[in-house]
């Protein structure tokens, strides 16, 4: 299995994680938006030419005030850089093997490398009701979103990710 970028001729047809939403977004938008729009990368993890799992990933900033109070206190007090997790989603066959994770751990590697090369303060992800856990697990807290809700879709929860909790847990120290 590799971990690389989506590309226009993977076939994306088959992928069905059980949450409508984030499929529909693999089949329909992730090609719009990553070759025509340049919104994001969508990363996909794929065996045998088939999609098992992917991320999708977006630079993002975020006002200062918008961060945990222990966070702020130790940056700047301007607008900072971070890298945004917009989805991330696994299919039935490959789910409860540990792909989820994989694919996150991709995504903080992704971190570590763009504060390195271009700035990058964290990782923010808007985290649905239901995988709130699977996110704190990693080391990521809870802050008060800076977006709003819609009445059609239930509030996420936006948790953040210091990069230097990133690169301690990779063994980056630079």
């Amino acid at each position: 299995m590799e971990i690389r970028a989506l590309r226009r001729s993977d076939d994306r047809s088959a992928f069905q994680s059980g949450d409508e939403a984030l499929d529909r977004f693999l089949h329909r938008y992730a090609g719009q938006n990553q070759f025509r729009h340049y919104l994001g990368v969508t990363y996909v993890a794929v065996d045998a030419g088939r999609i098992l799992g992917f991320a999708t990933v977006a630079p993002r900033h975020l006002a200062i005030e918008d961060l945990p109070e222990r966070t702020r206190r130790k940056l700047p007090r301007y607008p900072v850089p971070v890298l945004g997790l917009a989805r991330l989603a696994v299919d039935r066959s490959a789910q409860s093997m540990g792909l989820g994770t994989q694919l996150l751990r991709f995504v903080l590697e992704l971190a570590a490398k763009m504060a390195d090369d271009v700035g990058c303060a964290g990782v923010v992800v808007d985290a649905k009701p239901g995988a709130v856990g699977f996110y704190a697990k990693f080391g990521f807290a809870p802050f008060e979103p800076i977006e709003g809700q819609s009445d059609a879709r239930p509030r996420p929860t936006a948790m953040w990710l210091p990069i230097q909790a990133i690169k301690a847990a990779s063994g980056r120290t630079r």
